[in-house]
């Protein structure tokens, strides 16, 4: 039976084919793009670091806002105190793109999380063209063997590796290709239902040397003063902001401070 990560990445390969296509020479683009900025020491200070999310639209609620100033929107999340910006790319069921990223990157600072459902060493290299520091690797989305071949390229280019996991069967995967950065999804990515006991069953389970980061659902200072207490050291959050009235006061809310 098909799934809503099944569906997902059927359209995400739709859309590669064409960006190959229209940019087929992708691995040289990588040459010309703008520097990396290691995510690594913004992801552990003294508050919970927040990974702040350019987010328009998700496949469980439909339109969370509408963003006609994506760069705006940035500022405001690194007034707020964001460690680092992820910016949706996907295009079919999440309404992002990649000009976006592009147009915050060109006027940002901050490590830059390139949001999308990594499939193919094209995306790896397109991420890195564009001006990502971090790329995502979703484990359920991948086999073992795919894992770690865009492991291996994000970290010869530069690249940081955000390893998304939604149990431990996953975490265990992840950990053998000795990861940086680890992310516990409490949104099941095939009936996008959310369960926020993964965060109970999987953040103890990480090593505290590693950069643990909670995502999804999160929108209050009591919920993360649970995930600190579990060992996270960043959540990633965009509904809740995107959905703000002032998005960099809720940052400073979510942070306590």
């Amino acid at each position: 039976m098909s799934t809503v990560l099944d569906s997902i990445i059927a359209g995400v390969i739709k859309d590669l084919e064409v960006r190959k296509l229209k940019r087929p020479n992708i691995e040289s683009d990588v040459q010309i793009a703008p520097k990396v900025i290691d995510a690594h020491p913004r992801l552990k200070n003294q508050f919970i670091s927040v990974i702040s999310e350019i987010k328009r639209n998700s496949p469980s609620k439909g339109e969370l806002a509408e963003i006609s100033d994506p760069v705006e929107l940035a500022l405001l999340y690194k007034s707020g105190g964001a460690s680092a910006i992820s910016v949706l790319t996907e295009e079919r069921r999440f309404k992002g793109n990649i000009s976006d990223f592009q147009s915050i990157r060109s006027a940002m600072d901050l490590p830059m999380l390139r949001k999308d459902f990594i499939v193919d060493l094209y995306q790896v290299y397109e991420s890195r063209a564009i001006g990502a520091d971090i790329q995502l690797l979703i484990v359920a989305a991948l086999d073992r063997s795919k894992l770690k071949d865009f492991y291996q390229l994000g970290s010869e280019l530069g690249m940081a590796s955000l390893f998304e996991v939604h149990n431990v069967q996953e975490l265990e995967i992840a950990m053998a290709l000795d990861p940086k950065i680890v992310g516990v999804n409490c949104r099941n990515l095939k009936t996008l239902d959310l369960n926020f006991s993964i965060f109970n069953e999987v953040l103890p389970q990480i090593p505290s040397n590693l950069i643990r980061v909670a995502e999804s659902g999160i929108s209050s200072r009591s919920e993360v003063e649970i995930l600190e207490g579990l060992g996270a050291d960043a959540i990633l959050v965009g509904e809740s902001l995107v959905k703000s009235a002032s998005p960099s006061q809720a940052i400073a809310a979510l942070q306590g401070r």
